[in-house]
């Protein structure tokens, strides 16, 4: 049997793991952060615990009790966390990234539950790795390469979608997307475009520039 005191060092130690992978989608405002990571690696170290311990106690009574069983469960069960952290926003689709690193850190749960703190610790000092070296990579030599939808609330006037074409196309590649909706009520219109940041420029610069055209009242990138 695992005794209860070491069960509190492998909660607490599930607990910073997940702390360690929450807090880095947190600071890049993804939908599961850093309390969902600590809670479900916590809880994935418990069920890891009590499977063991139920194998244990019941060894007399059920000789052949398979102590995975309820790990089993937590690893095809965090699927339908997974699918709520998965987002779409226009053509994209957001926190495919959250969706794995939860389910890879309900098996380092899992793992820490049984016992096995560097392959737990080791893991997640991968996942780190990956997630903070890998956004490096993404921003400074494929962000250029995504497609991005931007929707835009402007007054009612005909020429400014000439103008903000012309906005556009000086930092970005449009593509031939294009969706209007005027409200004749309140005269205005709502404007969505795609685009391909062409190399060089940014995002930020993309929306300070538009922001600078009279007649804007919103702007919502995708």
């Amino acid at each position: 049997m695992i005794a209860n005191e070491e069960i509190i060092i492998r909660l607490l130690a599930a607990a910073v793991l997940g702390g360690l992978v929450g807090y880095e989608r947190e600071r890049n405002n993804q939908p599961a952060g850093l309390r969902t990571h600590i809670i479900l690696v916590v809880g994935a170290a418990l069920a890891m615990v009590l499977s063991v311990n139920l194998a244990i106690a019941f060894r007399a009574i059920a000789p052949n009790g398979d102590p995975a069983r309820l790990a089993a469960q937590v690893i095809s069960g965090i699927g339908f966390l997974g699918v709520g952290a998965i987002i779409r926003y226009g053509p994209n689709v957001k926190g495919l990234t959250t969706a794995t690193s939860m389910w890879s850190m309900a098996i380092v749960g899992l793992a820490v539950g049984l016992g096995y703190y560097l392959a737990a610790a080791f893991t997640t000092g991968l996942l780190m790795v990956t997630l903070i070296a890998i956004n490096f990579v993404e921003k400074r030599f494929i962000r250029h390469l995504v497609l991005s939808q931007i929707i835009i609330t402007t007054v009612d006037k005909r020429e400014m979608l000439n103008k903000i074409r012309e906005i556009i196309e000086r930092h970005a590649v449009l593509q031939p997307a294009l969706s209007i909706r005027k409200d004749l009520h309140n005269k205005r219109s709502k404007i969505a475009l795609q685009f391909r940041l062409r190399d060089g420029h940014t995002v930020d610069g993309l929306i300070e520039e538009l922001t600078g055209l009279d007649g804007i009242r919103s702007i919502n990138l995708e």
